[in-house]
């Protein structure tokens, strides 16, 4: 039987690494950082005491250096789900495929992704500035449904709490609830507030704002906020988390979000200028990992 990866499936640039990111598994440490941003990947170029690989592909930016003797990769997404699929599933392949024979490796390589965003609050009592770290997160963006999984890879009960809760139109993709690292969540639990993050495969009308259309959902934000499910709420809304969840649940990674609120849609307020508080942010994070 040929396990060999088709050319046209494992897709690789003319250098061998793998077509979007530019990485091979030499140049992945096992700890990652995601950000949206390509910009904000130059805050740990300032962070880290030295680097040892950068690469530049579209709005993928890939920087692996150390912090205090440890070996750190941050890499930036682009935004939404879609760019989450690609990004996710290439650093899976460059940590657990021969790259040169197209083959999987017969030990698995378990990476720790860890998303630092930003994102809207749904509550008033959560204002920005606040860091939220996604204990679940609820997909409105349907990727996981084009996978093959095994149920208890996700919250299934969860899920169908949801369902009955939202009552979303059935012309919009199934919805589904992921569990995130309870190793990685514990390592931030002494300064964020720890909740549900809803993902919406967009900005605008999928997180219900209006702007010349009106969203198919105009009372989506209030729905949302009402669910609880653990004792936990909908705390906060973006547009990534549930795939890197899923993904990484479905291929043995452990993955944590922790967002910097910089909008709160219950009373309407917008952080302008985050970059302090950001940058604050991913030496918090750095420290964590680095414990």
């Amino acid at each position: 039987m040929n396990n060999t990866l088709k050319s046209s499936e494992l897709v690789l640039a003319p250098n061998g690494s793998l077509y979007h990111i530019y990485m091979t598994g030499d140049n992945l440490a096992d700890d990652i950082f995601l950000v949206g941003d390509p910009n904000r990947v130059n805050m740990f170029k300032d962070i880290f005491d030295s680097i040892e690989f950068e690469s530049q592909n579209r709005e993928i930016h890939a920087l692996t250096g150390s912090y205090h003797g440890h070996r750190f990769t941050a890499l930036s997404t682009g935004m939404g789900c879609d760019n989450i699929d690609i990004v996710v599933t290439e650093l899976d392949a460059a940590a657990n495929i021969d790259l040169k024979s197209r083959t999987i490796l017969p030990s698995h390589r378990t990476l720790n992704m860890v998303r630092i965003g930003t994102s809207g609050s749904l509550h008033s009592e959560i204002p920005t500035g606040s860091l939220v770290a996604s204990a679940y997160a609820i997909g409105l963006d349907g990727l996981l449904n084009y996978y093959q999984h095994d149920d208890s890879q996700l919250e299934e009960d969860m899920t169908e709490a949801f369902v009955r809760h939202i009552q979303m139109p059935d012309r919009m993709a199934r919805p589904y609830c992921v569990k995130g690292s309870n190793e990685l969540l514990a390592k931030v639990s002494g300064f964020t507030k720890q909740g549900i993050t809803a993902t919406a495969p967009g900005f605008y009308a999928p997180q219900g704002r209006t702007i010349r259309i009106a969203p198919a959902i105009p009372d989506l934000n209030e729905r949302l906020a009402s669910f609880t499910w653990d004792g936990l709420k909908v705390t906060n809304l973006e547009m990534e988390t549930s795939a890197i969840y899923g993904l990484s649940r479905i291929m043995g990674h452990n993955a944590l979000t922790v967002c910097l609120i910089i909008a709160n849609r219950a009373d309407g307020t917008f952080l302008n200028d985050y970059h302090n508080q950001m940058k604050d942010t991913i030496v918090r994070m750095l420290e964590c990992l680095n414990a």
